[in-house]
Parts: structure tokens; C-alpha cells; sequence
């Protein structure tokens, strides 16, 4: 059965700094909250920023988790509203249904995957001249594309639009005016899809002491979406969309169409 959580951080907390700051200590943390270990099932999860005395964290695991450790490690401990909001998510799953629209929030790491980089970063030189160096074709080597980031919001946002239908939905149109028509979106005088982008981030960090750094390009887009494969969109909602999932990355999460409600 999964449930999706929601921790309330101190980010005026130091302890709480370091974990919002390295997605791979936030992970790591947050895998510390399943009882079954070593963790074998998918955990997703996100940060969510809206308020900067406050961050919260987003969570989605298959069993059901403890999070004691992380409210006393770096949220408020004993406090009024300190408590995490743990929710089973099989009712929001049998409520998509085909047809049926709802508000969507995701944040992703939009990119895309290329042989030959034009500028390669220092590791994928190695990388490649290492794999150019073995005998036998590009298959047999496993010769594989790098990811690449997708930078510009117009990149980003039809990375998404390019994705919608695999994973069980569509975002229809809006009739409302474009509020960045300069992207590009849909067809000359007609509208746009229903979907924003709200933060752009580039995020750069390392997995342990003097490792080298991983830098990560994000998006969080915002919009409305309708469900057009109830199965696929399930398994969407489940496994995330897109790379980057360790990250913080993928999870996809959705709120009926009435003012004032959370995601869900």
C-alpha cells in the first residue's frame, strides 16, 4: 500500500540546511525512514520552497515509513504543526479515472540524450575516448548517449509536452492568454496548454567529502492535466517521470479541480 507524506523542515536549522542543500543526504535521510533495510522499493520525493520559514518535503513510499528521526534531526520537534502528515494514496489512485482533469505539480530534470556532446564535460571526454578505445561496433562497446539538460523554459517545457501521452495523460488547452508567449507554445492564435513553469533551478552538489560535484538542471511545472490512460498515469504517479529520481526529482502530484486544496 503506498503512502505520500509531507515533513515540515527548519531551514533556519544547520542540520536542516545541509540536508536541503545535497539532494544525496536528503535520500539517504529519507531512506532511513523505512523499516525494511537494506530499502529495495521506490521512494520519491520533493522539496517544496514556497515558503522560506518553512520547507517541506514530499514523500512517497511503498510501506508505510517513520519520519521521528528526520523532525528531530532538523524540523521542530515537539512543536505545534511539527508533526508529519502521512496519508495511504490508494484513494487519490482510484480516483483517475479517464477523462477526469486535475491540477498537477512536477518537478523534473528535463534532458536529453546525445552521442557527441559539442562541449563535453572533463569525465565524459574520458568516458568516451575510453569506450572509443575497445574493439567492436558502438553496440558492442555500449556506446550509450549522455545526458544533456535541457537549459531554456521553452526546452523544457515541450520536454514535457513531448512525454504527456506515454505516461496516461495530456495537458488540454487553456483559453487564457499566454503568460510567456515568447516560448513558443501550440499553434499561432490558438491557445496554449494549460502548464507553467514556476522555479528553474540549477542544483550542484556532492555525494560524500571532496567527491566531485554533480550538477543538476530542474524545472517545476504547474498546470492542469487530463487523464487519458488511468493505468499508465497510475504507474506514472508510482514510478516518477523522467531521470533524476534519487534526486528529488519524478514525482508527479495531483489535486482536484477546487480551490484551496493541496496536491495530493
Amino acid at each position: 500500500m503506498p503512502y505520500l507524506s509531507k515533513i515540515a523542515l527548519n531551514p533556519h536549522r544547520r542540520s536542516a540546511t545541509a540536508l536541503l542543500s545535497n539532494p544525496h543526504r536528503m535520500h539517504a535521510t529519507l531512506l532511513a525512514g523505512i523499516a525494511t533495510q537494506p530499502v529495495t522499493e521506490r521512494v520519491l520525493w520533493r522539496l517544496e520552497n514556497d515558503n522560506p520559514h518553512r520547507a517541506e518535503v514530499l514523500v512517497l513510499t511503498d510501506s508505510r515509513p517513520s519520519w521521528t528521526h528526520l523532525v528531530e534531526q532538523a524540523g521542530w520537534p515537539g512543536a505545534d504543526n511539527s508533526t508529519p502528515l502521512i496519508a495511504d494514496y490508494t484513494p487519490l489512485l482510484a480516483r483517475v479515472t479517464h477523462g477526469r482533469d486535475f491540477v498537477f505539480r512536477l518537478t523534473a530534470n528535463p534532458v536529453q540524450s546525445v552521442r557527441n556532446p559539442e562541449k563535453p564535460t572533463p569525465g565524459q571526454a574520458t568516458l568516451r575516448a575510453k569506450q572509443h578505445a575497445q574493439p567492436g561496433t558502438a553496440a558492442e562497446r555500449g556506446i550509450r548517449g549522455f545526458r544533456i539538460p535541457h537549459r531554456t523554459p521553452h526546452q523544457q517545457l515541450h520536454w514535457l509536452l513531448d512525454r504527456t501521452e506515454r505516461h496516461g495523460f495530456t495537458i488540454p488547452s487553456t483559453p487564457e492568454p499566454a503568460l510567456e508567449p515568447e516560448l513558443g507554445l501550440g499553434q499561432p492564435d490558438s491557445p496554449p496548454p494549460a502548464v507553467i513553469l514556476t522555479a528553474r533551478e540549477v542544483l550542484r552538489f556532492s555525494k560524500r567529502p571532496n567527491g566531485p560535484r554533480v550538477t543538476l538542471s530542474t524545472a517545476t511545472f504547474q498546470g492542469l492535466l487530463r487523464v487519458t490512460d488511468p493505468d499508465l498515469l497510475r504507474t506514472t504517479l508510482l514510478q516518477g517521470l523522467g531521470p533524476g529520481k534519487g534526486y528529488g526529482q519524478g514525482l508527479l502530484t495531483l489535486a482536484p479541480l477546487t480551490p484551496g486544496n493541496d496536491h495530493a
